[in-house]
């Protein structure tokens, strides 16, 4: 079935193909986990599963509270159906915590919490390794308007509030995470969506109590045990049971090259 879809695009962690309906695309959640512009590489069998059940019951409860999404409905343990959207090239970083590249930057001690919330913006590119800009740039390159850029500050501030407080009840804190958002067009109108994923490869999430990392940081700095971390958030969101096990991954997904 795989092999008679019409493939769109393959990035580092999902292949996207042609959807059913006119307007939509599916999206294949692959087990391969990169870090530093690809240098690094793994497959990690169940890794898929996780962050696509993660990332449908945050779409689906960010749905819910009136933020919109590119997300439809999950097709199955790895697939998602979305409406096709036109990505704006932005990768959009909301950190509430100094971590990773911000506490390098500024000479931050990592866990120091931040005055306020910020929001940066970086230019998706993979050649120029997603180099950081600022609205002057966005704005002059024609990459989004002033008002998509007011649309999109205003949307991941109310997301921000959102999972800040959905994992703190699971005693989780959101340190950071990283968004991407789309024109949605319908008829002759066009509206901007949160598109792309929000799982524990694309935010920082540690243990309130311990500090315990459960994020893609357990990949990136080699401690091992990324997946009993993802399992645990989805243990904690209740998508999954104490005992389940995710998806393994079938040795065709699997590219020989990596």
């Amino acid at each position: 079935m795989t092999s008679r879809r019409t493939r769109i695009y393959e990035g580092k962690a999902k292949i996207l193909y042609e959807g059913p309906e006119p307007g939509t695309v599916i999206v294949h959640f692959k087990d391969d986990a990169t870090a530093f512009d690809a240098q690094k590489k793994a497959v990690i069998e169940g890794k898929g599963v996780l962050n696509q059940r993660i990332s449908e019951y945050i779409f689906s409860r960010l749905n819910e509270v009136g933020i919109p999404t590119h997300f439809m409905r999950s097709l199955n343990l790895r697939e998602q159906l979305v409406r096709e959207v036109e990505i704006i090239p932005l990768e959009v970083i909301v950190r509430n915590v100094a971590a990773g590249s911000l506490a390098k930057r500024l000479g931050l001690e990592e866990g120091t919490p931040l005055p306020r919330s910020i929001i940066e913006f970086c230019y998706k590119n993979d050649a120029l390794h997603d180099p950081m800009v600022s609205e002057e740039h966005i704005t002059a390159f024609g990459w989004a308007a002033p008002q998509e850029i007011d649309d999109i500050m205003h949307m991941s501030i109310r997301i921000n509030d959102f999972l800040t407080g959905l994992f703190l009840g699971i005693g989780i804190k959101l340190i950071d995470f990283k968004i991407e958002f789309g024109r949605l067009y319908e008829n002759d109108m066009m509206r901007i969506v949160l598109a792309d994923e929000i799982s524990p490869d694309s935010c920082r999430l540690w243990d309130t109590k311990t500090n315990d990392k459960m994020d893609k940081d357990r990949f990136r700095r080699d401690m091992g045990g990324l997946v009993e971390a993802y399992q645990e958030v989805a243990k904690r969101l209740g998508i999954i049971s104490e005992n389940e096990k995710p998806e393994r991954a079938k040795p065709k997904l699997v590219k020989s090259d990596t």
